[in-house]
């Protein structure tokens, strides 16, 4: 997709499409009354137009004209960065579906530009590279407005590779594979890339990590990917992101019905190389460096049984219960790799690790567990400022008895389903050695189980606008 600015009048504009954004106070554009004055009143008088989220209006323009239809977008009581983006990937969808291939969003406000281009990109997301069509494709996007197009077009892009990335079949996508898609990507966007193999992570004594892989004739992967900036930075922030390829539960066989999507469940990893990649190109003044863990989950004949104990790379001890709670095994040894042997100052990982997740907040925001309330903060007002929720919950001391082990020194279920998301989270402060740390558990976010005005079905790319904001902010 090409990507203009147009500062020049509107009726210069040769496209397809004309887009404009319409609050519930509906006032328009002088241009726009220009050519639909007196339709607009009767738009407005007869109830059709409201303004309010999601509605769409078509105008369709005269024969001559070099625009052949308006539309008028509803985002409810203000034009926000939030607002924006969904306007403009349900305009995007809109269009497609018309078979449009040129598209102009008047953008009224520099500040908002970016927003708008990253919901075009995020609206022209179509998850059928698998299926047998010729799907229409926008081709021109032109924004009608004064600012900068790149930082749209690289964070735009970086979504969609988390997304792409989450969607694709666990077939084509183990952990050998991912490891090599994270490396070309990684190279493509100018960051230090190193895979590390199961001989690199035994020697590391990454023993809870291993004991994922183990069941699967797929062999884990740790993939480490750093962006270090002209000016080296004092602070070091370190992505860490779960990797799991696909879930079955091993031995703790998850029911048919609950497998089904589990490809996703290297949707935090998926998040963090979305990310990372993105910062890569944008070059903030932080040196950001990113973790991966990869496994696949497996019920084979070497699989770990529950009741095993495995130690971890800290040398901690952990009895394995359930199986089925394999993502926090993997996060524990990346977060000590990533404090011990890449040097992180600052922690933030982000999983699909608990459906006690959704039981709490649903699909609307993302949980945020932190050891530190300035990490924290900084994740929420990147959040907020582009409309993605991050929900704190609490990180009480006494959340973490119920994960201590009695032969040995962790456990990685509790006994009860009580606080799941937050005794998880408990479990993974036992590897951060006290670094500042926030941990996102995105398994009620990552995925949109039906499809919303300006998405499809499938990988929703959740956090990784937030993530590379919080590095541009950092300073």
């Amino acid at each position: 997709m090409n990507i203009t600015i147009h500062t020049d009048p509107i009726t210069s504009l040769e496209v397809d499409v004309l887009a404009w954004p319409i609050t519930s106070e509906q006032e328009f554009s002088g241009e726009l009354k220009d050519t639909f004055g007196a339709l607009l009143n009767g738009l407005i008088e007869s109830g059709e137009t409201k303004g309010k989220p999601a509605e769409l209006t078509v105008l369709h323009a005269s024969a001559d004209s070099s625009i052949r239809a308006h539309y008028l977008v509803g985002v409810g009581d203000a034009l926000d960065a939030n607002a924006i983006f969904k306007a403009a990937g349900q305009t995007v969808r809109a269009a497609v579906r018309r078979g449009c291939t040129s598209l102009a969003i008047h953008v009224p406000d520099a500040g908002l530009v970016r927003p708008a281009i990253e919901g075009a990109w995020y609206g022209s997301y179509q998850n059928n590279a698998y299926k047998d069509t010729d799907a229409n494709q926008l081709e021109q996007l032109v924004i009608c407005g004064t600012g900068d197009a790149a930082a749209g077009d690289i964070t735009g892009q970086a979504v969609n590779l988390t997304r792409e990335l989450v969607n694709t079949p666990a077939n084509d996508l183990g952990p050998e594979e991912f490891a090599n898609r994270a490396k070309a990507e990684g190279e493509a966007a100018g960051l230090e890339v190193e895979i590390l193999g199961d001989d690199e992570l035994q020697e590391l004594g990454a023993g809870s990590h291993l004991s994922v892989a183990q069941g699967s004739a797929r062999p884990a992967r740790l993939v480490r990917l750093a962006y270090t900036p002209e000016n080296d930075s004092t602070d070091h922030l370190c992505l860490v992101g779960k990797g799991i390829t696909f879930d079955t539960g091993g031995l703790s066989l998850k029911p048919a019905k609950s497998m089904e999507t589990m490809k996703y469940d290297m949707g935090g990893a998926g998040t963090m190389l979305g990310a990372i990649t993105a910062i890569g190109r944008l070059k903030p003044t932080l040196r950001v460096s990113c973790v991966l863990a990869m496994a696949e989950n497996m019920p084979g004949s070497r699989a770990t049984r529950p009741g095993d104990i495995v130690r971890a790379m800290n040398g901690k001890t952990i009895e394995i219960l359930n199986t089925d709670a394999e993502g926090r095994l993997v996060l524990a040894d990346a977060l000590t790799y990533a404090v011990r042997n890449v040097g992180a100052t600052h922690l933030v990982d982000a999983a699909t690790l608990t459906g006690a997740v959704s039981v709490a907040l649903g699909n609307v925001n993302v949980a945020l567990l932190a050891n530190d309330d300035a990490l924290a903060n900084r994740v929420r007002a990147a959040g907020q400022s582009i409309g993605e929720g991050f929900w704190p919950l609490p990180m009480d001391a006494a959340y973490l008895a119920p994960m201590r082990g009695e032969q040995s020194d962790l456990r990685n279920i509790s006994g009860n389903r009580n606080a799941g998301t937050i005794t998880a989270a408990k479990f993974l402060e036992q590897f951060v050695d006290k670094t500042p740390w926030a941990h996102l558990d995105i398994a009620g976010t990552a995925w949109h189980e039906k499809a919303l005005p300006h998405a499809p079905r499938g990988a929703s790319g959740v956090a990784v606008r937030s993530l590379v904001r919080v590095a541009e902010d950092w300073s």
